[in-house]
């Protein structure tokens, strides 16, 4: 479930950075994924871009190609989107 509270969170962001860019359609989202716990689990990669295409499914972002890089820390960081 906490991934699923990560997604919503990041998505979210994406949707606002590409309105803010006037994108109608969200091609890719890079992501850092440090190590995340939440309510005693870490945030899984794969279960994070599962719950992100979940939630896109009916936005801008719906079949945008979602690509998670690992990285040192306790954060996650929106890296990178493109659109048109």
């Amino acid at each position: 479930m906490h991934d699923l509270h990560a997604a919503d969170n990041i998505l979210k962001i994406v949707l606002e950075n590409a309105n803010e860019n006037k994108l109608m359609k969200v091609n890719k989202i890079v992501i850092e994924l440090g190590s995340i716990i939440e309510h005693g689990d870490e945030i899984n990669s794969d279960n994070l871009k599962f719950n992100l295409k979940l939630l896109a499914k009916n936005t801008p972002a719906k079949g945008a190609k979602i690509k998670i890089k690992k990285t040192k820390g306790e954060s996650w960081k929106l890296v990178e989107i493109e659109g048109e």
